[in-house]
């Protein structure tokens, strides 16, 4: 993939941000600096950085896809309140596709796990 300029551009807000944005949160806050880059560009290359590993694609059970500057495989937290993503703090279950072993055929080869509550910010504004 060519280095862009505006490869570059999405790749640092992608980094700046919290929470794990989806795209359209990454193409507004782009676009209130950099208003000639089309939305087509940034989602092209928010799929092209996830899918060469510079970025991490999070795919949740509720709406959008979301991206991640912290690409090793790791788990996440949904704030059902707000929608705020979180990294879970605890190490990735490496083998867990191996324990269920030849089920009806299945070969599982990968898992994702998202874990759904309350964050401490709407936690404590009840």
């Amino acid at each position: 993939m060519r280095n862009t300029i505006q490869k570059q551009i999405i790749l640092d807000t992608v980094r700046s941000m919290r929470d794990h944005p989806n795209a359209d949160e990454i193409f507004a806050k782009i676009s209130a600096e950099h208003p000639n880059i089309s939305k087509a560009t940034v989602y092209r290359n928010l799929n092209l950085m996830a899918d060469q590993g510079m970025i991490r694609r999070v795919k949740l059970s509720e709406g959008p896809d979301r991206y991640d500057f912290n690409t090793p495989k790791h788990y996440h937290m949904r704030c059902r309140a707000c929608g705020r993503i979180f990294d879970a703090p605890m190490a990735t279950l490496d083998h867990l596709e191996e324990t269920l072993g030849d089920t009806h055929g299945f070969e599982a080869q990968d898992h994702i796990i998202e874990f759904i509550g309350i964050c401490p910010d709407c936690k404590n504004k009840k």
